[in-house]
């Protein structure tokens, strides 16, 4: 049984301070709560900036370190080994304690990071990396399971707009700041500046933070943890080389595919046999958890889509510079904050929470089909209105999947629950980008094939090689006459059209899946013993 056990007491008095309740939460002082939110707040930031920075920085990278035909897998490598260790630091944390993992997985990432910074050719970079990589698997699961255990769900809603903000702030911020340190500084600072914050993270957690401690004589399911982490970097991997390193029906990518399958396979096989899987499958269960497990997984799909190709359509069609590449996201996020502000704030009031979710999906599929009519005659202002849309969309959704994963656990569970929203958001991004790419650049590389040969031979020499129009970058635009140019413009709208469409498809299945959500109550405050009984109900259907 994934949720909690119905009780027959009709009534609770009220929680002390310092005492925890039934299900295992301890009401903390606000203060308290407070100091420790300024450590959570500063590491999930940590893991959000830093491929944002590091990615500004990475054609210095490689010119110094000589290393151009190796640059895809610094990045790759951080994904790999955030994406496998997600879900084992998430059961780490549940058995032997999360703030003792939440430590160690912030020095982990400090090390990688002090490491990448000190990188003297590309393969120690990539190497240091990983390491990296390895921590940051823990820091959003740390945050998101810590906050779980300190703060009763009815009273979440009142810090989502935090971490929101921490949110809107990295993806603007991150490209600004790596830039400046690359221009002023050196790129190994887009590696050091970690050590500083992440000090203060660890300060904070350390001399504030205190949970009760947990001594489990179990051991890690390392057979689970080893075919679970074989299925996600063979996925990862898909995604990542699908398309651009390897055709899509190239022996490579479905040799991956069939491991990934066979990986998935037996891990299901073994996680029903052992005492604690890394991810009980009986939380899929609960409607409401793989429910929202499903919408988590559309998000980061519809998410990472929007990031990664609207500043493309941005720079190269509407003229935008690549320099302020962050702010052209700005009106996603202003629109994803202000909403995550007033969900929370609403979740707080009324305890409820079923209705955002659907109005969520809806919207950002609204939003999705506003930016596939972008074309290369759409004003700044009107497609900065429909990134609006989608961003108010993702605000429904970003903190209140987490809220209701949680909320549809036990407290034993809460790291797992935590770490497996997290994974689902990630792999949805990793296949949307994917998808939408090939998607994107078979629909862009279509306009080439209508052009003279002569002019096509003109693109190669000014920088779109052989892939055509789909390998232009801003640089090379001045080069192209103004007939080729505008050709390839109607390109990029066109990519920017089917991919934009698809998302909105996409979210139709995101719609249904919030409908079959049930409105459970939220533990917290005078409807304890009801939420107890309404889970309790949940888990048995």
């Amino acid at each position: 049984m994934t949720t909690q056990q119905s009780e027959a007491a009709p009534e609770e008095p009220p929680v002390e301070l310092g005492k925890a309740d039934d299900d295992g939460f301890e009401q903390r002082p606000h203060r308290e709560v407070r100091l420790v939110m300024i450590g959570l707040v500063i590491t999930m930031l940590l893991a959000m900036l830093d491929n944002l920075i590091v990615g500004t920085a990475m054609p210095t990278i490689v010119g110094e370190l000589n290393g151009a035909e190796h640059m895809s897998w610094v990045v790759t490598a951080y994904t790999l080994a955030t994406a496998a260790s997600t879900p084992i630091w998430g059961k780490v944390g549940d058995l032997y304690g999360r703030k003792g993992s939440f430590l160690v997985s912030i020095a982990i990432f400090l090390l990688g990071s002090a490491l990448s910074g000190m990188s003297q050719s590309m393969d120690q970079l990539i190497a240091f990396r990983a390491v990296q990589g390895l921590g940051a698997g823990g820091l959003m699961v740390g945050v998101m399971s810590i906050m779980g255990a300190l703060v009763l769900p009815r009273d979440r809603g009142k810090y989502q707009g935090m971490f929101a903000a921490v949110m809107a702030l990295a993806t603007i911020g991150g490209p600004l700041i790596g830039g400046f340190i690359t221009d002023h500084l050196n790129w190994r600072w887009t590696f050091y500046v970690n050590l500083p914050l992440g000090a203060i993270a660890l300060a904070f957690i350390v001399v504030v933070l205190k949970l009760p401690k947990i001594r489990s004589n179990a051991k890690i399911d390392y057979l689970g943890a080893a075919l679970l982490t074989i299925g996600i970097v063979s996925m990862v991997l898909i995604t990542t080389w699908g398309g651009h390193e390897y055709a899509w029906g190239s022996k490579q990518i479905l040799g991956l595919g069939a491991l990934s399958v066979a990986s998935v396979i037996g891990f299901c096989y073994v996680e029903q046999r052992v005492a604690e899987p890394i991810i009980p499958l009986g939380l899929f269960r609960n409607r409401n958890f793989t429910m929202v497990s499903i919408i988590g997984f559309i998000v980061g799909f519809a998410m990472f889509g929007a990031v990664t190709f609207l500043p493309t359509y941005q720079q190269i069609v509407q003229g935008a510079s690549a320099t302020n590449s962050g702010l052209l996201l700005m009106p996603m996020m202003f629109g994803m904050l202000v909403i995550s502000l007033v969900v929370g704030q609403a979740i707080t009031k009324t305890g409820k929470y079923r209705i955002f979710p659907i109005i969520g999906t809806v919207v950002m599929g609204g939003g999705s089909l506003l930016l596939s009519t972008l074309s290369v005659d759409t004003s700044s202002f009107a497609s900065s209105c429909y990134m609006v849309v989608l961003g108010a969309g993702m605000g429904f959704l970003m903190q209140v999947t987490m809220l209701v994963a949680q909320n549809s656990v036990e407290m034993k569970d809460m790291g797992v629950a935590s770490s497996s929203a997290t994974l689902f958001r990630t792999i949805g991004g990793s296949f949307g980008v994917a998808l939408f790419g090939t998607l994107y650049i078979n629909q862009v590389n279509k306009s080439v094939e209508k052009l003279p040969p002569e002019v096509l031979q003109h693109m190669q020499q000014s920088g779109g090689g052989g892939e055509g129009m789909s390998a232009m970058n801003p640089a090379t635009l001045s080069k192209l006459p103004p007939d080729v140019l505008n050709a390839y413009q109607h390109g990029i709208s066109n990519g920017m059209h089917t991919v934009f469409l698809w998302g909105a498809v996409i979210s139709l299945v995101a719609v249904v899946a919030s409908l079959f959500l049930r409105e459970v109550k939220l533990r917290g405050g005078a409807d304890a013993a009801e939420a107890k009984a309404e889970a309790a109900l949940e888990g048995a259907i």
